[in-house]
């Protein structure tokens, strides 16, 4: 059945350019003209649109359009299109080399510089010539479906390979006019999904790149074959769009690299694929001297693959360049060859089949004897009964039954009678696996181990893992190990690197999972600073610090200047501690130590006091002396500890006698051993110490020492510094398409030290996992967050750092969902307008996002001012709007915008302004079709009339019957501004009828009439009599009725009856004529008749019956019944069908059958080796009209033998015998056995 052609299209062109062929080095010009001098026309090359530089020059002079390419190279060879409208027409180009000019000495001419010979034309050539081909347009109109989308912005193109070589096809996708990603297919040939092909030889790939906004697939064909050459497609889809690209792969044979290959040059001319036949070509041994114009003649390979036995068809196909071998045998199949019946099969396989992965499937075949064997094999292998492989013989069906199908069974299979079989081809279809789990975001270290996991909805389900749109594979340096684990299905990354940042996406059939991880440098933490030391001479200085990492080591520095270890200096590095000990200090001592970690940009510094005691003669009663000399030599210091910290201040004291020391803050004396604050007091020395530092220590304390030569005073100001408070609950400002902008107040107390900067972190919703967006103090309070998923819930929290750590973090913010704003709203137009309103309606905007739109914002303004003003307050859900009490005479400009989470999209506006005046606009009355004719009704119907119209101002609508106006009792009556409502509840007869409407503006009026006929059951038939009655016959007239019902009498019903019963019976239906003769009445009965009239609507209510009644007489004959002699039916039993030999197998149960008959019916004797077996219960003998079937029920060898049936009735005698034979069954041990 051939496809019906598809309707032409109507062109915007008039003249359309032709494909071309020109010379390297030449100018090209391709003209159009369109139909309209303002049309719009776009030049393109390979689907990309071309602008005019100094490669390309397009004019455009009224309707006549060109295109001009200078100086053309072999890179112009492109497929180049024109597009008017919705009209494209496409040409190619084709650039041949500058033919060179031949030297004197032709004899010469070096073979390798010769022109190559022009191939020889395949079957699928033409012979017109390229510059006379029809376009694109003319050859096949264009699919408005694909050219209006062109989706593509880069098509795969045409290739050539080398066998055992690699090649990429590249097709690109803008996703700036998509909602969502697209879906690509790529097929070889028109139905061959290689989406399941994806192995060894081919990748399937795709990257986004989120700057451009382009999707890139890529297909990759790794070492090609010669079986992968032919037709390829590429289709795109998404939502309601759709496109799709064609393109071919050549393969050629793999060249030999040794120079001329004699046996190839001495090779026959023989096609039938025999060495020894046909005769020696020496042509690839002759120079070519000229090329001459001639072409073999045509050579039918259809007739030569119709005489060709199948297993030459791969051969015949290679020799004449027929690549498409599934094209070719399907077409040899339309061509109705007369095949050869088989003898083996009545009912062969059917081509292919296909199943789902998991389920079954039950492949059946026909054959010609119900006794013959069959083989069933997969790939060439035969198969053997299984508990998966099931064989199954009913008759001359044979089943093979395959359960629980997988992967393994997609093969072809094969079923053998003999030397002949049938071929089929099972194709194993995976049901879409489905992620029950997504991938989690993660943040780790530069060097720890990542595991992304997620969970799929089947075991052993097959998944892609891709970084960034390029698919992960197991390589050499193990960087990437996949784990299976049921359900679970892991992506181990042993130690991250940097470059391992990105996106990760795990992908099944019916679905995929994206997630972002992020590596950072490892930052090392300081668990102790070194503190600032105050020691005195010959005392012991040491500075500890701990770090995070054990495994970090450093170097001390003193003044800059690195410390070497000594006698007197120890540097030690014991786990996280690192320890510089200093032995019998000295003056020179004292300076700046730093401690400088290896690999990381910080270090950790403190000073060395050196305490210098003076000794001076002192009489007897000497007054005590504080030597507090220290930073400034001041006895007023500040001292500054870290919370949580321990202070130890050591502070030398004189005086004889021995002084008594009193510590205060404030009013509060600190005694020894008070707690966590505490002082001791030794000769020369009073220690005060604060065990593990607060807030509330901070403050003045005081040291009064005192003995009867006087007192000494020094104040000490500590201030213990602390982590800060944290932030405030982080606000959203304002959402992206992937980024949000969040702000957060300062921490109300800053821990005693400046704020140096915020660390923040988010999380996904339904997550567990927080990750850190910067790892350097950030010094703002507003902050934008990048790299997220647009439509997924995020939460963010904050944390505060100064220059003693981190703070606790903030509570986490209100949730919320990255998301851009909407495109603008589609087709702003102005639907109506009057003096003080205007009507505006618009369509929903092409790109809408993840998230529900609220509604729609419209403003206007007055023309030349910058204020807008909202039409309504609030928004606006519907795509439509009435804005009332505007000002006549003002012409405003509107706007109109899409509001969602993000905030409201680009504006959609006029192109200019609307003046607020109502236009005039004549009556026009838009009768619908139906109305035009006469409108029938039923009585009892309502009828409800809606005519719309068009007029400004509000035109008059009048509507009258028969010329008089209508009553609102008679009929209802509703208008409004753009129809009319002519309702009546329930009609009677009295509504039919000629109906006007006007409707007038002013003296300008139009008119329309709308004719109502209400139509009713007729009346019955009048004057019914009985004219004539002859026979068996009666001939009936009667006249037509009186009341019609308002239409047309359709035809009349007659009726009879015998008057002992009274039973009617119609003996015409649907009769036309007012007179009828009934015939077949049977003698002797009395009947009456009665007639029903007919219309539209039905039969009457009443019929017309005769007055008279009508007896049909009897006749004198007298019937003599024939006299019949009884036929002797009876016979002697015969066996109609007898029993066959039959060869079982143990313990299955067998039947035997055969069939009889005879009459009267006999009776049926069973025999095994002539003893009756009739009373045995382990047979049953079944017997259905005339069928005998004895089942012997799990036969064992001592059942074979010579079974007889006997079949015995009063005529006399038959029997009918066969052999069973009993073949014991063979265990799976002695299968092995035979198998070896």
């Amino acid at each position: 059945m051939m496809p019906e052609a598809a309707k032409k299209a109507v062109s915007a062109f008039v003249k359309k350019p032709k494909s071309r062929e020109a010379e390297e080095g030449s100018s090209v010009i391709f003209e159009a003209e369109t139909e309209k001098t303002d049309a719009k026309v776009k030049w393109q090359c390979n689907a990309k649109d071309i602008a005019s530089d100094s490669k390309y020059v397009i004019t455009a002079d009224g309707n006549k359009h060109s295109l001009t390419i200078s100086a053309v190279t072999r890179e112009d060879t492109n497929v180049y299109a024109v597009i008017a409208g919705g009209s494209k027409v496409k040409f190619e180009l084709k650039v041949v080399p500058k033919p060179a000019k031949a030297p004197a000495d032709g004899p010469n001419v070096n073979p390798e510089q010769a022109p190559d010979p022009p191939a020889a034309p395949t079957q699928e050539d033409t012979s017109t010539p390229v510059h006379d081909a029809p376009s694109a347009e003319e050859a096949h109109p264009p699919d408005t479906r694909q050219d209006l989308t062109g989706l593509f912005t880069e098509r795969p193109q045409s290739g050539e390979v080398t066998v055992g070589e690699n090649i990429t096809f590249v097709a690109k996708v803008s996703a700036e006019s998509l909602l969502k990603k697209p879906a690509i297919k790529w097929f070889k040939g028109k139905w061959m999904d290689l989406a399941s092909k994806s192995g060894k030889h081919l990748q399937l790939k795709e990257s986004f790149d989120r700057n451009t906004k382009i999707h890139t697939f890529e297909m990759h064909i790794i070492a090609a074959k010669a079986n992968f050459a032919g037709a390829y497609r590429c289709e795109v889809s998404s939502k309601d769009k759709f496109d799709s690209c064609n393109f071919d792969l050549i393969v050629h044979e793999a060249r030999a690299h040794e120079g001329l290959d004699i046996r190839a040059a001495f090779r026959r001319t023989s096609t039938d694929g025999h060495q020894d036949s046909g005769e020696l070509d020496f042509s690839a041994l002759l120079k070519k001297r000229a090329v001459h114009a001639q072409t073999e003649a045509d050579v039918d390979v259809w007739k030569i693959l119709q005489s060709a036995p199948a297993s030459e068809y791969e051969k015949i196909a290679f020799q004449y360049g027929i690549t498409d071998l599934r094209g070719m045998l399907k077409r040899l199949k339309k061509m109705k060859k007369e095949e050869k019946k088989s003898e083996a099969f009545l009912k062969k396989l059917d081509p292919a089949y296909q199943v789902t992965k998991g389920h079954k499937i039950k492949l059946a075949v026909e054959v010609a004897s119900s006794d013959v064997e069959v083989k069933w094999l997969k790939n060439g292998q035969e198969i053997h009964p299984t508990g998966r492989y099931i064989f199954e013989s009913v008759g001359n069906m044979r089943y093979l039954t395959i359960n629980h199908c997988s992967l393994a069974d997609d093969a072809a299979y094969c079923c053998k009678v003999g030397d002949e079989k049938c071929t089929t081809e099972l194709f194993v279809k995976e049901p879409p696996v489905f992620i029950v789990k997504n991938l989690e975001d993660q943040m780790v270290m530069k060097g720890e181990r990542v595991e992304l996991e997620c969970e799929v909805s089947e075991e052993g389900a097959n998944v892609k893992w891709e970084k960034d749109g390029v698919e992960l594979t197991r390589d050499e340096s193990f960087k990437y190990r996949f784990k299976k684990d049921g359900c679970k299905h892991v992506l181990i990354i042993n130690e991250a690197t940097k470059e391992d940042c990105g996106h990760y996406k795990v992908k099944t059939n019916g679905g995929e999972s994206m997630a972002e991880l992020m590596v950072q440098e490892k930052e090392l933490e300081v668990y102790q600073n070194i503190a600032d030391l105050t020691v005195k001479a010959k005392d012991e200085a040491v500075f500890k610090c701990e770090v995070s990492d054990e495994n970090v080591r450093g170097t001390w520095y003193k003044n800059g200047v690195e410390v070497k270890p000594d006698a007197r200096v120890n540097i030690s590095h014991i786990g996280r501690i690192h320890k510089l000990t200093i032995d019998d200090v000295k003056p020179e001592d004292e300076g700046d130590y730093t401690f400088v970690p290896d690999g990381h940009a910080f270090n950790l510094s403190a000073k060395l006091n050196f305490l210098e005691v003076k000794i001076d003669y002192v009489p007897r009663q000497d007054p005590p002396k504080i030597h507090l000399d220290c930073m400034s030599h001041t006895a007023e210091s500040t001292i500054v500890v870290v919370a949580g910290n321990k202070l130890r201040l050591d502070v030398p004291i004189t005086g004889d006698p021995a002084p008594t020391v009193i510590w205060t803050k404030g009013e509060k004396v600190v005694t020894e051993g008070d707690g966590r604050v505490h002082v001791e007091t030794t000769k020369g020395h009073c220690v005060f110490t604060i065990e593990g530092a607060e807030r509330q220590d901070e403050g003045v304390y005081s040291v009064v020492v005192r003995n009867p030569a006087g007192e000494d005073t020094a104040d000490i100001h500590v201030k213990v510094v602390d982590v800060p408070d944290p932030p405030q609950a982080p606000t959203i400002l304002s959402v992206g398409e992937d980024s949000c902008v969040v702000q957060w107040d300062p921490p109300l107390f800053d821990g005693g030290q400046p704020i140096i900067g915020y660390v923040l972190e988010r999380k996904k919703m339904k997550s567990y996992r927080w990750m850190r967006l910067n790892f350097d103090p950030y010094p703002d309070t507003t902050y934008e967050a990048k790299r997220m998923i647009e439509g997924v819930p995020y939460e963010m929290r904050v944390y505060a750092v100064n220059g003693i750590g981190m703070s606790r973090h903030s509570p986490a913010s209100l949730p919320f969902v990255p998301v851009a704003p909407t495109s603008e709203p589609l087709g702003l137009c102005v639907d109506d307008v009057s003096d003080t309103t205007i009507s505006l309606k618009w369509r929903q905007p092409e790109r809408i996002g993840s998230v529900e739109l609220k509604g729609y914002g419209v403003e206007y303004r007055k023309e030349g001012t910058d204020e807008w003003i909202p039409a309504q307050q609030g928004l606006t859900e519907r795509t439509s709007m009435i804005i009332r009490d505007l000002t006549t005479g003002d012409k405003l400009e509107f706007r109109v915008r899409a509001y969602n989470m993000a905030g409201p999209s680009a504006a959609a506006t006029l192109a200019q302004p609307v003046t607020i005046r109502e236009i005039m606009q004549r009556p026009k009355i838009w009768l619908p079709r139906n109305l035009r004719q006469t409108l029938v009704k039923k009585v009892g119907d309502t009828v409800n009339i809606m005519i719309p119209f068009q007029g400004k101002p509000r035109p008059k609508v009048t509507w009258s019957k028969d010329g008089e106006p209508l009553n609102s009792t008679f009929a209802n009556v509703r208008n409004s501004e753009v129809d009319t409502i002519l309702f009546i509840r329930k009609t009677e007869r009295k509504h039919s009828g000629k109906y006007d409407l006007q409707v007038q503006i002013e003296n300008v009026e139009d008119t329309a009439a709308v004719t109502l006929q209400i139509v009713d059951l007729p009346g019955p038939p009048e004057a019914l009599k009985i004219m004539d009655c002859w026979g068996f016959n009666v001939a009936l007239e009667w006249k037509p009725p009186k009341d019609s019902g308002n239409c047309e009498i359709t035809g009349y019903t007659v009726q009879k009856a015998d008057k002992k019963t009274m039973e009617w019976y119609t003996v015409h239906d649907q009769y036309r004529r007012t007179h009828c003769v009934v015939s077949d009445l049977i003698m002797g009965n009395e009947y009456v008749f009665r007639v029903f009239s007919i219309n539209l609507v039905g039969l009457s209510p009443e019929p017309c019956c005769t007055k008279d009644s009508v007896y049909i007489q009897k006749t004198g004959i007298l019937y003599k019944p024939p006299s019949y002699k009884d036929h002797d039916f009876s016979e002697a039993p015969k066996f109609t069908h007898p029993l066959v030999n039959r060869s079982v197998i143990a313990g299955y149960n067998a039947t035997l059958s055969c069939s009889v008959r005879g009459i009267p019916k006999p009776k049926v004797t069973w025999y095994k080796n002539k003893m009756d077996i009739t009373n045995e219960a382990k047979y049953r003998m079944l017997s259905k009209h005339g069928v005998l079937t004895l089942e012997i029920r799990k036969p064992c060898p001592f059942d074979g033998g010579v079974y007889m049936c006997k079949a015995v009735n009063d005529c006399g005698e038959d029997v009918v015998e066969c052999k069973l034979e009993v073949r014991p069954q063979i265990s799976k041990e002695e299968k092995k056995d035979v198998k070896k």
